[in-house]
Protein backbone atom coordinates (compact mmCIF):
# COMPACT_ATOMS: atom_id res chain seq x y z
CA UNK A 1 0.00 0.00 0.00
CA UNK A 2 1.43 3.24 -1.42
CA UNK A 3 1.37 6.36 1.62
CA UNK A 4 -0.68 8.82 1.15
CA UNK A 5 1.13 11.74 -0.86
CA UNK A 6 0.21 15.04 0.53
CA UNK A 7 1.10 19.07 0.51
CA UNK A 8 3.78 18.27 2.67
CA UNK A 9 5.23 15.98 -0.05
CA UNK A 10 5.43 19.09 -2.39
CA UNK A 11 6.79 21.69 0.42
CA UNK A 12 9.87 19.82 1.22
CA UNK A 13 10.69 18.96 -3.11
CA UNK A 14 10.52 23.12 -3.21
CA UNK A 15 12.66 23.45 -0.47
CA UNK A 16 15.02 20.82 -2.09
CA UNK A 17 14.51 22.37 -5.70
CA UNK A 18 14.60 25.91 -4.96
CA UNK A 19 18.20 26.35 -5.93
CA UNK A 20 18.86 23.81 -8.38
CA UNK A 21 15.79 24.88 -10.85
CA UNK A 22 14.03 27.70 -12.81
CA UNK A 23 11.14 29.06 -11.66
CA UNK A 24 9.91 29.91 -14.70
CA UNK A 25 7.62 32.34 -15.86
CA UNK A 26 3.55 33.15 -15.72
CA UNK A 27 2.62 34.56 -19.78
CA UNK A 28 -0.54 36.24 -20.19
CA UNK A 29 -1.94 36.33 -23.55
CA UNK A 30 -4.88 36.39 -25.92
CA UNK A 31 -5.94 32.87 -27.78
CA UNK A 32 -7.05 33.77 -31.52
CA UNK A 33 -11.12 32.65 -29.63
CA UNK A 34 -10.56 36.26 -27.83
CA UNK A 35 -10.11 34.64 -24.52
CA UNK A 36 -7.23 35.52 -22.39
CA UNK A 37 -5.33 32.82 -20.32
CA UNK A 38 -2.24 32.51 -18.06
CA UNK A 39 0.11 30.09 -18.93
CA UNK A 40 2.75 28.43 -17.06
CA UNK A 41 5.87 27.98 -19.47
CA UNK A 42 7.70 24.69 -18.05
CA UNK A 43 9.11 24.50 -21.78
CA UNK A 44 11.90 26.72 -20.25
CA UNK A 45 12.93 24.73 -17.75
CA UNK A 46 15.77 22.72 -17.41
CA UNK A 47 15.85 20.11 -19.57
CA UNK A 48 13.07 21.31 -21.71
CA UNK A 49 10.19 20.58 -19.45
CA UNK A 50 8.81 20.09 -16.33
CA UNK A 51 10.17 16.72 -15.78
CA UNK A 52 13.34 18.13 -14.29
CA UNK A 53 11.44 19.21 -11.19
CA UNK A 54 10.37 15.45 -10.22
CA UNK A 55 13.72 13.41 -11.08
CA UNK A 56 16.25 15.61 -9.87
CA UNK A 57 13.54 15.47 -6.13
CA UNK A 58 13.95 12.09 -6.42
CA UNK A 59 17.56 11.60 -7.12
CA UNK A 60 18.73 14.76 -4.35
CA UNK A 61 16.82 11.92 -2.07
CA UNK A 62 19.09 8.49 -3.25
CA UNK A 63 22.09 7.63 -0.54
CA UNK A 64 25.37 7.47 -2.25
CA UNK A 65 25.08 3.56 -2.77
CA UNK A 66 22.33 4.01 -4.83
CA UNK A 67 23.69 6.58 -6.83
CA UNK A 68 26.91 4.92 -7.45
CA UNK A 69 24.98 1.88 -8.39
CA UNK A 70 23.40 3.97 -11.10
CA UNK A 71 19.69 5.08 -12.80
CA UNK A 72 17.53 3.72 -15.25
CA UNK A 73 13.97 4.30 -16.69
CA UNK A 74 11.45 4.60 -19.47
CA UNK A 75 10.58 7.26 -20.97
CA UNK A 76 8.48 9.28 -24.35
CA UNK A 77 11.54 11.37 -24.12
CA UNK A 78 11.19 14.46 -21.00
CA UNK A 79 11.49 12.26 -18.30
CA UNK A 80 14.68 10.15 -19.40
CA UNK A 81 15.69 14.02 -20.31
CA UNK A 82 15.02 15.07 -16.90
CA UNK A 83 16.46 11.41 -15.19
CA UNK A 84 19.40 12.07 -17.40
CA UNK A 85 20.20 15.83 -16.77
CA UNK A 86 19.22 15.17 -12.48
CA UNK A 87 21.95 12.32 -13.16
CA UNK A 88 24.66 14.79 -14.88
CA UNK A 89 24.31 17.40 -12.14
CA UNK A 90 24.89 14.70 -9.68
CA UNK A 91 27.81 12.95 -11.55
CA UNK A 92 25.35 10.07 -11.34
CA UNK A 93 25.55 6.98 -14.67
CA UNK A 94 22.06 7.00 -16.26
CA UNK A 95 20.37 4.67 -18.49
CA UNK A 96 17.10 5.63 -20.54
CA UNK A 97 14.95 3.27 -22.34
CA UNK A 98 12.80 5.01 -25.34
CA UNK A 99 9.74 4.07 -27.49
CA UNK A 100 10.24 3.44 -30.97
CA UNK A 101 7.82 6.37 -31.28
CA UNK A 102 10.52 8.84 -29.49
CA UNK A 103 10.72 11.93 -31.70
CA UNK A 104 14.61 11.61 -33.25
CA UNK A 105 15.38 15.06 -32.06
CA UNK A 106 14.86 14.02 -28.14
CA UNK A 107 17.02 10.53 -29.14
CA UNK A 108 20.12 12.41 -30.19
CA UNK A 109 19.46 15.20 -27.18
CA UNK A 110 19.79 12.31 -24.86
CA UNK A 111 22.24 10.66 -26.28
CA UNK A 112 24.76 13.36 -25.49
CA UNK A 113 23.59 13.66 -21.67
CA UNK A 114 22.80 9.94 -20.78
CA UNK A 115 25.61 7.28 -20.32
CA UNK A 116 23.31 4.81 -22.11
CA UNK A 117 20.22 5.29 -24.31
CA UNK A 118 18.42 2.05 -25.35
CA UNK A 119 15.23 2.45 -27.89
CA UNK A 120 13.35 -0.27 -27.90
CA UNK A 121 9.64 -1.51 -28.06
CA UNK A 122 6.14 0.28 -29.74
CA UNK A 123 5.27 2.42 -27.09
CA UNK A 124 6.43 3.40 -23.47
CA UNK A 125 4.83 0.40 -21.65
CA UNK A 126 6.99 -2.00 -23.84
CA UNK A 127 10.32 0.07 -22.79
CA UNK A 128 9.16 0.21 -19.32
CA UNK A 129 8.76 -3.31 -18.88
CA UNK A 130 12.49 -3.69 -20.03
CA UNK A 131 13.81 -0.86 -18.22
CA UNK A 132 12.44 -2.33 -14.47
CA UNK A 133 14.08 -5.64 -15.99
CA UNK A 134 17.40 -3.96 -16.13
CA UNK A 135 16.87 -2.51 -12.61
CA UNK A 136 16.20 -5.65 -11.15
CA UNK A 137 18.92 -7.57 -12.62
CA UNK A 138 21.74 -4.81 -12.50
CA UNK A 139 20.69 -3.37 -9.09
CA UNK A 140 20.28 0.15 -10.40
CA UNK A 141 17.53 2.67 -8.84
CA UNK A 142 14.65 2.55 -11.27
CA UNK A 143 12.63 5.93 -11.20
CA UNK A 144 9.26 5.84 -12.38
CA UNK A 145 7.69 8.54 -14.47
CA UNK A 146 4.55 9.11 -12.76
CA UNK A 147 3.83 6.69 -10.13
CA UNK A 148 6.43 7.72 -7.47
CA UNK A 149 5.82 10.11 -4.86
CA UNK A 150 8.91 11.76 -4.37
CA UNK A 151 8.03 12.37 -8.61
CA UNK A 152 4.69 13.80 -7.62
CA UNK A 153 6.04 16.05 -5.20
CA UNK A 154 8.41 17.64 -7.51
CA UNK A 155 6.32 18.11 -10.04
CA UNK A 156 3.42 19.75 -7.90
CA UNK A 157 5.88 22.47 -7.19
CA UNK A 158 4.64 24.12 -10.44
CA UNK A 159 1.18 24.12 -8.91
CA UNK A 160 2.43 25.99 -5.70
CA UNK A 161 3.88 28.64 -8.12
CA UNK A 162 0.94 29.08 -10.73
CA UNK A 163 -0.81 30.11 -7.23
CA UNK A 164 1.60 32.55 -5.96
CA UNK A 165 2.23 34.14 -9.45
CA UNK A 166 -1.70 33.99 -10.80
CA UNK A 167 -3.92 33.89 -7.58
CA UNK A 168 -7.08 34.60 -9.35
CA UNK A 169 -6.75 31.66 -11.29
CA UNK A 170 -10.12 29.44 -11.56
CA UNK A 171 -9.44 26.94 -13.85
CA UNK A 172 -6.36 25.08 -15.00
CA UNK A 173 -5.98 22.88 -17.87
CA UNK A 174 -3.19 20.73 -17.22
CA UNK A 175 -2.09 17.65 -20.08
CA UNK A 176 -2.26 14.13 -18.79
CA UNK A 177 0.13 11.07 -19.89
CA UNK A 178 0.38 8.81 -16.88
CA UNK A 179 -0.61 11.37 -14.43
CA UNK A 180 2.28 12.27 -13.09
CA UNK A 181 1.97 15.82 -13.80
CA UNK A 182 -1.88 16.32 -12.75
CA UNK A 183 -1.69 14.36 -9.75
CA UNK A 184 1.33 16.50 -8.51
CA UNK A 185 -0.81 20.00 -9.12
CA UNK A 186 -4.12 18.84 -8.39
CA UNK A 187 -2.72 17.98 -5.04
CA UNK A 188 -1.09 21.45 -4.32
CA UNK A 189 -3.69 23.20 -5.77
CA UNK A 190 -6.41 21.93 -4.68
CA UNK A 191 -4.98 22.18 -0.61
CA UNK A 192 -4.29 25.36 -0.56
CA UNK A 193 -7.72 26.76 -2.80
CA UNK A 194 -9.71 23.36 -3.23
CA UNK A 195 -12.57 25.97 -5.62
CA UNK A 196 -10.04 26.15 -8.51
CA UNK A 197 -11.42 23.39 -11.04
CA UNK A 198 -8.55 21.33 -12.34
CA UNK A 199 -8.95 19.85 -16.01
CA UNK A 200 -7.08 17.12 -17.29
CA UNK A 201 -6.16 17.20 -21.27
CA UNK A 202 -5.62 13.32 -22.89
CA UNK A 203 -4.61 12.36 -26.44
CA UNK A 204 -7.72 11.05 -28.60
CA UNK A 205 -6.09 8.22 -29.48
CA UNK A 206 -4.70 7.56 -25.43
CA UNK A 207 -7.31 8.08 -23.50
CA UNK A 208 -5.62 6.30 -20.45
CA UNK A 209 -6.80 8.18 -17.59
CA UNK A 210 -10.29 9.11 -19.17
CA UNK A 211 -11.26 5.39 -19.88
CA UNK A 212 -10.11 4.25 -16.34
CA UNK A 213 -12.39 7.29 -14.78
CA UNK A 214 -15.44 5.76 -16.74
CA UNK A 215 -14.66 2.29 -15.90
CA UNK A 216 -13.89 3.16 -12.13
CA UNK A 217 -10.87 1.73 -12.26
CA UNK A 218 -7.46 1.35 -13.71
CA UNK A 219 -7.57 -0.15 -17.74
CA UNK A 220 -4.96 -0.90 -20.01
CA UNK A 221 -5.55 0.09 -23.71
CA UNK A 222 -5.47 -2.12 -26.43
CA UNK A 223 -3.47 0.07 -28.30
CA UNK A 224 -2.41 4.01 -28.59
CA UNK A 225 -2.74 6.14 -31.76
CA UNK A 226 -1.44 9.34 -31.44
CA UNK A 227 1.59 11.29 -32.61
CA UNK A 228 2.37 12.41 -29.23
CA UNK A 229 4.29 9.96 -27.81
CA UNK A 230 4.91 11.06 -23.89
CA UNK A 231 0.93 11.93 -23.34
CA UNK A 232 0.93 7.82 -24.45
CA UNK A 233 1.30 5.13 -22.01
CA UNK A 234 -1.80 2.43 -22.21
CA UNK A 235 -1.84 2.45 -18.29
CA UNK A 236 -1.38 4.44 -15.59
CA UNK A 237 -1.12 3.38 -11.90
CA UNK A 238 -3.06 3.40 -9.03
CA UNK A 239 -2.02 6.36 -6.99
CA UNK A 240 -2.55 8.95 -10.08
CA UNK A 241 -5.73 7.07 -10.68
CA UNK A 242 -6.73 7.50 -7.13
CA UNK A 243 -5.28 11.19 -7.24
CA UNK A 244 -7.04 12.06 -10.49
CA UNK A 245 -10.45 10.29 -9.43
CA UNK A 246 -10.70 12.39 -6.43
CA UNK A 247 -8.96 16.07 -7.20
CA UNK A 248 -9.20 16.66 -11.12
CA UNK A 249 -12.67 17.99 -12.16
CA UNK A 250 -12.96 16.35 -15.90
CA UNK A 251 -10.51 15.20 -18.57
CA UNK A 252 -11.31 15.71 -22.26
CA UNK A 253 -10.13 14.64 -25.15
CA UNK A 254 -7.89 16.61 -28.01
CA UNK A 255 -6.95 15.42 -31.41
CA UNK A 256 -3.21 15.34 -32.73
CA UNK A 257 -4.54 17.83 -35.52
CA UNK A 258 -5.41 20.21 -33.05
CA UNK A 259 -2.26 19.77 -30.90
CA UNK A 260 -0.43 20.32 -34.06
CA UNK A 261 -2.52 23.09 -34.76
CA UNK A 262 -2.07 25.12 -31.62
CA UNK A 263 1.58 23.98 -31.48
CA UNK A 264 1.93 26.14 -34.82
CA UNK A 265 -0.39 28.82 -33.35
CA UNK A 266 2.18 29.06 -29.91
CA UNK A 267 4.94 29.51 -32.51
CA UNK A 268 3.83 32.22 -35.01
CA UNK A 269 1.54 34.20 -32.51
CA UNK A 270 3.77 33.86 -28.97
CA UNK A 271 6.80 32.75 -30.33
CA UNK A 272 6.75 29.45 -28.39
CA UNK A 273 8.16 26.17 -29.58
CA UNK A 274 6.72 23.69 -28.14
CA UNK A 275 5.95 20.00 -28.45
CA UNK A 276 2.73 18.02 -28.95
CA UNK A 277 1.99 17.12 -25.65
CA UNK A 278 2.75 21.04 -24.54
CA UNK A 279 -0.02 22.58 -26.92
CA UNK A 280 -2.88 19.89 -25.31
CA UNK A 281 -4.36 22.40 -22.89
CA UNK A 282 -4.22 25.34 -25.70
CA UNK A 283 -5.65 22.64 -28.40
CA UNK A 284 -8.67 21.41 -25.35
CA UNK A 285 -9.67 25.67 -25.78
CA UNK A 286 -8.96 26.46 -29.34
CA UNK A 287 -11.34 23.60 -30.04
CA UNK A 288 -13.86 24.04 -28.33
CA UNK A 289 -13.33 20.73 -26.39
CA UNK A 290 -13.67 22.82 -23.11
CA UNK A 291 -15.37 26.07 -22.41
CA UNK A 292 -14.55 27.78 -19.12
CA UNK A 293 -17.20 29.05 -17.31
CA UNK A 294 -18.16 32.84 -18.64
CA UNK A 295 -15.68 35.28 -16.59
CA UNK A 296 -13.39 32.50 -15.40
CA UNK A 297 -9.76 33.03 -15.21
CA UNK A 298 -8.26 30.76 -17.33
CA UNK A 299 -5.01 28.96 -16.51
CA UNK A 300 -2.79 26.46 -18.67
CA UNK A 301 0.41 24.65 -18.22
CA UNK A 302 2.96 24.52 -21.39
CA UNK A 303 4.93 21.48 -20.48
CA UNK A 304 7.41 20.99 -23.27
CA UNK A 305 9.79 22.72 -25.60
CA UNK A 306 10.12 20.53 -29.10
CA UNK A 307 10.36 20.77 -32.94
CA UNK A 308 8.04 18.13 -33.40
CA UNK A 309 5.26 19.66 -32.67
CA UNK A 310 5.34 23.01 -35.34
CA UNK A 311 7.26 23.95 -38.57
CA UNK A 312 8.94 26.92 -39.22
CA UNK A 313 7.52 29.05 -41.96
CA UNK A 314 9.51 31.58 -43.66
Amino acid sequence: MVRNFTIEDIEAARQRLSTRIRRTPQMEFDLDTGLRISAKLENLQISGSFKIRGALNTVLGLDGDELTRGLVTASGGNHGMGVATAGAMTGTPTTIFLPENTPLSKIEKLKKIASHVIVVGAVWDDANALALRAAEEEGKRYIHPFADISVLAGQGTIGLEILEEAPDIDVLLVAIGGGGLISGIATAVKARNPDIRIIGVEAVGAPTLKSSIEAGALVTLESIETKAGTLAPRRSAEINFRIISELVDDIVLVTDEAMKQSAEWLWENVGLGVELSAAAAIAALRSGEYKPPAGAKTGVVICGAGPDGFSFTG
